[in-house]
């Protein structure tokens, strides 16, 4: 087998574009069915889930707790317009 370099490509066939359009609660839905099937299905699942909701809290809070106590005022920003539009 070669290794893939610049000159290799790789046939759109090989990885079809697979997608699902879903919006709003239906989505909301499908990824609640998605995140218990593989619960389900593997059962160490639930721990990493637990840990990585666990950190998002934590780090919601602290920005949150930041924000309330100590909010960015307009003398705190140096450049108030990155991109230059006005």
């Amino acid at each position: 087998m070669r290794p893939l370099d610049a000159k290799t490509r790789i046939s759109p066939r090989m990885f079809p574009n697979v997608s699902i359009h879903v919006k709003g609660t239906t989505g909301l839905i499908a990824a609640a069915v998605i995140v218990i099937a593989v619960g389900i299905a593997y059962p160490p699942y639930w721990a990493v889930l637990g840990i990585c909701v666990g950190i998002g809290i934590i780090v919601a809070l602290i920005l949150y707790l930041r924000n309330k106590y100590r909010p960015i005022r307009d003398k705190d920003v140096e450049n108030k317009r990155p991109l230059g539009l006005s």
